[in-house]
């Protein structure tokens, strides 16, 4: 059944000299993943460079039901990059984001307003010139929304304990230990009602910036099923030292 669709590249694997698996998240099927043939002519329709991770493609396939590796008929970019691949601190960004969407969208079926929300924050990245330091940790924290484990940040009071494995802010200590102290559990409403134009009035230091990072994985690993510790905010770390 032949579609067409937007979509963002995830992660991209070799499989041989001239194959590539590719995980995409597309518009109209969630993720999918392709098994994407590089021909050795340079007049070739299909290129390896359209598969880095974040590029953003149009894309026309042919899709098969049953099918663990749908394959592309042609590919386009739908949105020519303009900063995100040069600036070495948003690439750093970029691999980091790259590796947790694979991992947080895993599962995930069509979904319009998700798809929009991640492809208007990757646009709005490589517009941006300055105060982006904080642009990942805002993505990952309103991506909850999205994900179905976002916290009621309207019940939260100042004192408040976050127990994150229920998603909610309650008034003393929960008996297990998956939980933030106040000082921290502060940060969640602050960052949920923060967006990237006012990010940049809220400062924060490195240490600070990757210990909210950790907080933030810890809260997906509890709420998606497998889904791991990363390596890239090491990268993360390393760049904005």
């Amino acid at each position: 059944m032949p579609e067409k669709t937007l979509g963002v590249v995830l992660r991209s694997l070799k499989y041989d000299d001239n194959s590539l698996i590719v995980d995409i998240y597309t518009a109209t099927r969630g993720m999918v993943s392709f098994m994407v043939k590089l021909p050795k002519s340079r007049k070739a329709a299909v290129k390896g460079v359209f598969f880095r991770p974040l590029s953003i493609l149009e894309l026309d396939f042919d899709y098969r039901q049953k099918a663990a590796l749908q394959r592309i008929r042609d590919v386009r970019f739908a949105y020519a990059y303009q900063s995100l691949p040069y600036d070495p601190y948003k690439s750093a960004m970029a691999l980091f984001l790259a590796e947790f969407l694979c991992r947080a969208l895993k599962h995930e079926a069509d979904n319009g307003p998700l798809f929009s929300y991640v492809l208007y924050s990757l646009e709005w990245l490589d517009a941006s010139e300055r105060a982006f330091s904080n642009f990942h940790l805002v993505f990952i924290t309103r991506l909850t929304r999205f994900l179905g484990f976002y916290p009621n940040v309207e019940a939260w009071h100042e004192g408040d304990f976050f127990d994150m494995a229920n998603a909610c802010f309650v008034p003393s200590r929960p008996l297990h230990h998956a939980c933030l102290e106040p000082r921290e559990a502060a940060l969640i409403p602050l960052f949920m009602r923060m967006n990237y134009d006012s990010m940049r009035f809220f400062a924060m230091n490195r240490l600070e910036r990757e210990r909210y990072l950790e907080v933030l994985n810890e809260y997906y690993r509890l709420h998606i099923p497998e889904f791991p510790a990363l390596k890239s905010p090491e990268v993360l770390k390393e760049v904005f030292a």
